[in-house]
């Protein structure tokens, strides 16, 4: 007998698109064809399952109508893992969305991205703001991506296994450790490669014209710099996720709603 838990966290077949660089990144649809289509792109060290399923994101915007395509982010889940930081350049996961786009035949879409994600989306709002319609930022940073993770003390763990001492760092090989299929060594470029970009803060002056939807924990210590950057935006709004910290946040049901009554606006 099938049971709620495995409807929700049930997985179609990857199908694999390959973006620049020669990588394959794993893709997954549900809905029908003819419905809205909702991109989610997920956070760092996570999934589409563990971000997007898990959670019920993919159930309730089904529900509710929409044909969903979700991504594992080179790095992450069933897609390519180079350990060589030069492959996680921004701009580059930005295009690979692109690429997913033209893949799947998708000319309008609506964004859904959380913590990296929502930073890949902030990049991805501007470069094809003709093709995304709405878009919704879940603890977006306000400054370089991943910049609270201690990088010489993941260098070390994984070298050795030297014990992680700052607290972010350890929140950060904790959510690694939980998420099957995870690569600490990808995990670690990834990091490195955000940081060799040199990737500014969002620019509040070259901000997305279209409808942002900013959502943040209130326990979050980005969350000020996220209500900053929804403030930056023509017609941005923010909605605090009550109760909530940055690695919890996305299976809030209260972070959920407001974005499903944000995009059926």
């Amino acid at each position: 007998m099938t049971t709620a838990l495995q409807l929700l966290t049930e997985m179609p077949d990857p199908q694999y698109v390959m973006v620049g660089d020669g990588y394959r990144m794993a893709t997954y649809t549900w809905g029908d064809l003819a419905d809205p289509t909702v991109v989610l792109v997920h956070g760092f060290a996570s999934s589409a399952r563990d971000n997007w399923v898990n959670t019920g994101w993919v159930r309730d915007l089904t529900r509710s109508g929409y044909r969903v395509l979700a991504v594992d982010q080179r790095g992450h889940g069933l897609s390519d893992k180079p350990h060589d930081p030069a492959a996680y350049r921004p701009r580059a996961l930005a295009a690979d969305i692109e690429v997913v786009l033209d893949t799947y035949l998708v000319d309008q879409a609506f964004y859904v991205g959380y913590s990296l994600g929502a930073r890949v989306g902030w990049e991805v709002a501007q470069d094809f703001a003709a093709r995304i319609d709405r878009v919704v930022l879940g603890g977006v940073p306000d400054g370089i991506p991943l910049a609270r993770l201690d990088l010489d003390q993941v260098r070390a763990y994984v070298a050795d296994g030297t014990p992680v001492t700052d607290r972010v760092t350890q929140n950060y090989i904790a959510l690694s450790d939980r998420v099957a299929g995870n690569d600490l060594r990808a995990l670690l470029a990834i990091a490195e490669g955000m940081r060799a970009s040199r990737m500014i803060d969002p620019d509040p002056s070259h901000a997305p014209e279209q409808p942002v939807l900013f959502a943040t924990g209130s326990e979050d210590a980005i969350i000020e710099g996220s209500k900053a950057l929804a403030t930056a935006c023509a017609q941005g709004r923010f909605v605090e996720i009550p109760g909530r910290h940055h690695f919890n946040a996305p299976g809030s049901r209260a972070f959920r709603e407001a974005a499903l009554a944000f995009l059926a606006e």
